[in-house]
């Protein structure tokens, strides 16, 4: 380089003390961007490890508001909650019982902490014996008989208390039908939170084992989304807005940034993005190997999907997270 040149543009100096690097950072982490998703099963006194999952368990229901106050007080706004029922069928008809697994445990939370916005999952894959998201004709799941199920499934965790309903399972028409019935028992006020752009992917394995919801045959990929198709899976978060969807989401999150970010820029919703249990439980096996930083691999994964345009991350790293912003 010789004398006479002079470098004018500096961009260093914005980067030279934390104090400086912090007032220009463009992409901000807080607890209120998390939701932290809850396993629940049948049984009493059960805080159950998963093995899939380092650090998250399955709790029976007399256990899970103890988790919901924790989760609550680390200033977490919402949970999302799955349940193991104790006995499946064909049709998933367990998932819609006054006393079924969700329904119990969403009174036992409101009980306790009230405030915690509470979000259930919609889906049949965990309460029917063959493990897919609707019932069955023949081996192909039967679209519209599946929607009069899941309507009455939202419907019941309503009644016990649920703030949301985020329908899972890739019917086409389901948020329409969700949203009609729910308006129809007096509901209008409960929003949904659509998992719209949902893909077939292999990242959701921990979280099958986690929910004891695999298919016993076959796989989803004729509801779920071919992973490579950016524009279905836009037009299909575009749809579930059409159809009444308050919150639209895209799971997985890291390998799908770059439809979470379009289809933040196409709406004029909330997007929320699931950050799936294959991405934490790769940090997590990283971290047990020492070959990453864990926690910053955390947070920058973290950073990235808010970064990326999601205004509501349902994440596994919700209580460590919490503890490091």
């Amino acid at each position: 380089m010789g004398n006479d040149f002079s470098l004018s543009i500096r961009p260093r100096r914005l980067r030279r003390t934390k104090a400086l690097r912090d007032m220009i950072r463009e992409t901000t982490l807080s607890v209120k961007d998390f939701i932290a998703p809850l396993f629940i099963i049948y049984g009493k006194g059960v805080k159950e490890p998963i093995p899939t999952l380092p650090g998250q368990y399955r709790f029976s229901v007399d256990k899970i508001a103890d988790e919901a106050e924790e989760i609550h007080s680390l200033g977490i706004p919402a949970v999302i909650l799955f349940g193991i029922p104790e006995k499946k069928d064909s049709e998933g008809r367990i998932s819609y019982a006054d006393d079924g697994i969700i329904q119990r445990a969403v009174g036992e939370i409101k009980s306790r902490v009230p405030e915690l916005h509470i979000i259930t999952d919609v889906c049949l894959c965990e309460y029917t014996d063959h493990g897919h998201c609707g019932i069955l004709k023949g081996n192909e799941v039967d679209n519209d008989r599946t929607l009069e199920i899941l309507a009455k499934q939202a419907i019941s965790h309503v009644r016990a208390g649920a703030d949301m309903v985020a329908p899972s399972d890739m019917m086409d028409g389901r948020v329409a039908y969700i949203r009609r019935e729910l308006d129809k028992n007096g509901f209008q006020d409960i929003g949904i939170m659509s998992y719209s752009s949902k893909f077939a992917s292999a990242f959701y394995g921990p979280f099958r084992v986690a929910a004891d919801s695999a298919p016993s045959f076959g796989d989803r990929t004729s509801y779920q989304l071919d992973p490579a198709n950016a524009r279905e899976a836009i037009k299909e978060s575009l749809l579930d807005i059409d159809e009444g969807a308050d919150i639209v989401m895209v799971k997985p999150a890291l390998a799908y940034l770059d439809i979470l970010k379009t289809i933040k820029e196409e709406s004029l919703v909330p997007v929320a993005a699931y950050n799936v249990s294959g991405e934490y439980a790769m940090i997590k096996a990283g971290e047990q190997m020492g070959w990453i930083d864990g926690n910053r691999v955390m947070m920058e994964t973290l950073t990235s999907i808010k970064r990326a345009g999601a205004d509501l991350i349902i994440t596994y790293f919700a209580k460590e997270a919490a503890g490091l912003i």
